[in-house]
């Protein structure tokens, strides 16, 4: 693998690299590279662990915050146990 150096990450980009590196449990060389992949348009290396893929990315962050809600509410139901199915 060859390596490269980039200079001037600025706050924001570094708290946006910490938190895909927290959520997917990576590096944070492994978040900057995920990052770049997707912002290039190209999907994980031949070989390389894609988790979930990249067939959705184009709609990460395109609902409004009131889609969103309505969404969590409208699934809210379905997080709810009925234990008499479970006895």
């Amino acid at each position: 693998m060859q390596q490269l150096t980039v200079r001037g990450f600025d706050q924001a980009l570094i708290n946006r690299i910490r938190r895909l590196a927290n959520q997917d449990g990576i590096s944070l060389n492994q978040a900057v590279l995920k990052l770049l992949r997707r912002g290039a348009g190209i999907g994980a290396p031949q070989g390389g662990r894609s988790v979930v893929g990249t067939s959705l990315d184009h709609l990460i962050g395109t609902w409004t915050r009131d889609e969103a809600e309505a969404m969590d509410r409208a699934l809210a139901d379905l997080a709810e146990i009925d234990e008499s199915m479970w006895q």
